[in-house]
């Protein structure tokens, strides 16, 4: 057990800080913008749920290149392992620029969807059109991270976070505040700090194909293999997001308040998971490793230690999300009511962290044995069940703080308690522990 915990804690890790710079992009433009008002925030709300969609809807290019190239790795193909990454981000380019296509013309339409007010809308269009340049650069930064994963390598994808967060922040501020542009400037900062990144990536995958005799020419056929192994995950995306975004939309109908709170609340709930991801990231590249190797013990092994360190760690970041839960409004926005109402969700949200714990392990643990048709059946049956619990706070919910404290139990435990059962039920079996290169 003790070489099991070394060698997940050796991904895990690296992983961890990698993962959380990803979050401190948004937790960053959340207390900048922040103190623009609650009429911006309320934007970055929408602006921010419908980038995070697109790019969640995209992670397919991390999650199927990570097992992908574990598996080729775990067999002893290097080479093969690295064509495998060079044809994901070719795919993740190809995808960015029609991502950009796409959003120049829906970007409004879509934001009318959420229902906000004008000033709300105006804000949350200004955020979403900028951010739209950096989203091929943000494509071939996840791409390139499944590769390193894949290769067993989460130490570079660290360095490479550490020093984009640092870079967006000092943009942000200096666009926002230095230049005056205001939400406008929040989104230009990512948007030149997304690019560096990219640039880095680059050069990286570059050096590793030439190292290895791999053509740096795009492959048809792993291209459209790429999409292919990705279009399941594509799907178990797209029911995340989307049981995300019906939340969203129900708490805009609770008020401007209770929105700008919401967005608080999630961004420091998807911190917390991409913090517990870094498990999860742990077991994609040795589960695929290992089964690539077609040692099924180790794996059974592997997911036994996951799921008591997702549980565990669960616990822990529960306990000081609760301790510290005073402490946050003023750090988000200066607004005394967003202040009192995001205690009262914080404190709900730290009861249900070690559950999430468990559902993000096990997810990791499917995602790295290429377990991906029936994660995506499991998200439609999540969201099915999910959906009449939204319907009911919607229509018979309550006001102001108590509607939206309503809310988050209904995502963070009726919905993540589906996904739980699902995953759960999976991965007590065999099915999904396929041998091989």
């Amino acid at each position: 057990m003790k070489a099991l915990d070394r060698d997940i804690l050796r991904l895990a890790i690296p992983a961890l800080g990698a993962l959380v710079a990803e979050p401190l992009f948004l937790l960053t433009d959340t207390a900048l913008v922040g103190h623009l008002g609650e009429t911006p925030l309320a934007g970055l709300s929408i602006a921010s749920a419908l980038l995070q969609t697109a790019i969640g809807l995209l992670i397919f290019l991390a999650y199927a290149t990570t097992p992908s190239v574990a598996r080729r790795l775990g067999a002893g193909d290097r080479p093969g392992a690295i064509r495998a990454g060079i044809d994901g981000l070719w795919l993740a380019l190809l995808l960015g620029f029609v991502l950009v296509a796409v959003g120049i013309i829906a970007a409004r339409p879509l934001v009318r969807l959420f229902g906000a007010t004008a000033a709300v809308e105006e804000q949350a269009v200004v955020y979403l059109t900028v951010s739209l340049a950096g989203l091929p650069a943000m494509l071939l930064v996840i791409a390139a991270t499944g590769l390193l994963r894949g290769l067993q390598d989460t130490k570079t994808p660290l360095i490479v976070a550490v020093c984009g967060f640092a870079a967006n922040a000092g943009l942000n501020a200096l666009f926002i505040y230095g230049l005056g542009a205001g939400i406008a400037g929040s989104a230009a900062g990512t948007v030149v700090a997304q690019w560096a990144m990219a640039a880095v990536y680059l050069v990286i995958a570059v050096r590793a194909s030439r190292s290895n005799g791999v053509s740096l020419r795009p492959g048809l056929a792993g291209v459209t293999g790429a999409a292919a192994s990705g279009g399941w995950l594509f799907l178990r995306t797209a029911s995340l997001r989307a049981a995300l975004l019906a939340t969203v939309i129900v708490a805009s109908d609770l008020g401007v308040v209770e929105l700008a709170t919401f967005q608080i609340a999630s961004t420091l709930f998807f911190t917390l998971a991409f913090i517990l991801d870094a498990l999860a990231i742990a077991g994609q590249a040795l589960v695929g490793h290992g089964l690539g190797a077609q040692d099924a013990a180790r794996v059974r092994g592997v997911m036994r230690r996951l799921v008591l360190w997702g549980i565990g760690a669960g616990l822990a970041l529960g306990i000081v999300l609760a301790a510290i839960s005073p402490l946050l409004g003023p750090i988000f926005s200066s607004s005394r009511d967003v202040h009192q109402a995001l205690v009262a969700v914080v404190l709900v949200m730290a009861i249900g962290v070690p559950l999430a714990g468990y559902v993000f392990v096990l997810d990791g643990v499917l995602i790295g044995a290429g377990d991906a048709r029936y994660l995506a059946l499991a998200g439609l049956a999540t969201v099915a069940i999910y959906a009449p619990l939204l319907l009911l706070v919607a229509l018979f919910g309550p006001d102001g703080t108590t509607g939206l404290v309503w809310l988050w139990l209904a995502f963070g435990f009726g919905y993540m308690t589906a996904r739980a059962l699902t995953l759960g039920l999976r991965a007590r079996g065999t099915a999904w522990m396929t041998s091989g290169g």
